[in-house]
């Protein structure tokens, strides 16, 4: 609203200009006020993530852009994280090579709850882990990234398509592989 009010507000004053000066300014305020809201909701876009993985490397959400990507809450700590593990695994390997109806494979976006690197380590090797995106702050329950996404309990999840669009929320053990295999073309 305050955006709007202030394009009014400057319309106003160039009222008295040059029409051509007024159509860009309408078209700029059109294309704006019809993009992508991105919030937290099923039909939103997911908000941006980026922390360091295991060996310091930043990783980003927008990098998996064209796949479905499930953003996983999840920490080493945590025993039903490790129990819902094993169908995380078993999803990635079945579904990541998949073509989607919004999306060409499936990804794993692995944020971690840990406050100790070596456990969080450990728990990737342990739990064989294998896809790429492991990311943490090592901020426990301060942790930025789960801060954003509004996550109160782990494990927790969001899945977006290729255009980062949310669809799906806590998919755990069966029903994932249900929804995944309903996206796929």
């Amino acid at each position: 609203m305050q955006l709007e009010q202030k394009l009014l507000d400057v319309i106003k004053s160039l009222h008295k200009m040059n029409n051509k000066i007024l159509i860009l300014i309408f078209l700029i305020f059109s294309i704006h006020s019809t993009g992508q809201n991105i919030g937290l909701k099923i039909g939103d876009l997911a908000p941006e993530l980026a922390y360091n993985n295991p060996n310091g490397e930043k990783l980003k959400l927008s990098e998996l852009k064209g796949k479905l990507v499930l953003i996983d809450f999840w920490a080493s700590w945590c025993g039903p994280c490790r129990r819902e593990n094993p169908n995380l695994v078993n999803s990635f390997k079945k579904y990541s090579k998949s073509k989607f109806k919004n999306g060409n494979g499936f990804e794993i976006y692995s944020l971690s709850l840990d406050k100790d690197a070596s456990s969080w380590i450990k728990a990737i090797n342990k739990d064989e882990l294998f896809w790429k995106y492991h990311v943490s702050d090592l901020g426990g329950w301060n942790s930025e990234g789960s801060n954003i996404y509004g996550i109160r309990s782990i494990p927790s999840n969001i899945l977006i398509n290729g255009d980062g669009i949310i669809i799906a929320r806590d998919l755990k053990g069966p029903a994932l592989s249900r929804f995944l295999e309903s996206q796929k073309k």
